[in-house]
């Protein structure tokens, strides 16, 4: 079984920048993608941003340029720097982590329990 451990979501004001982490324990393998998805109150989930095992990196056009994902595998654990905060950033923030499963072959999701991020204007 793996465990995710949100950390560093709030609030803050418009211009504002947050780190949110989010760490990976138990029975890990190997890990493939981790990503940060979130959901606004009313909408679907959406990626955010995600980063593979090779260190290549995807990003919403939303948040290109103000947001950076990275990952530290000797930690199993992903971060996302939000920097120049707007209000339609608020959302819950999940992040998600495929790990790899061997003998088969597999990969399996995790998901995180969610983190509050609130950008007032």
């Amino acid at each position: 079984q793996v465990q995710l451990v949100e950390s560093g979501g709030g609030a803050v004001q418009s211009g504002g920048s947050l780190r949110l982490s989010c760490a990976a324990s138990g029975s890990i393998f190997s890990i493939a993608t981790m990503g940060w998805y979130r959901q606004a109150p009313g909408k679907q989930r959406e990626l955010v941003a995600q980063t593979t095992s090779g260190g290549s990196t995807t990003y919403v056009d939303s948040v290109k340029g103000r947001f950076t994902i990275s990952r530290d595998n000797a930690k199993n654990t992903v971060y996302l720097q939000m920097d120049s905060l707007k209000p339609e950033d608020t959302a819950v923030y999940y992040c998600a982590v495929d790990v790899n499963i061997p003998l088969p072959t597999r990969q399996f999701r995790y998901w995180g329990q969610g983190t509050q991020v609130t950008v007032s204007s």
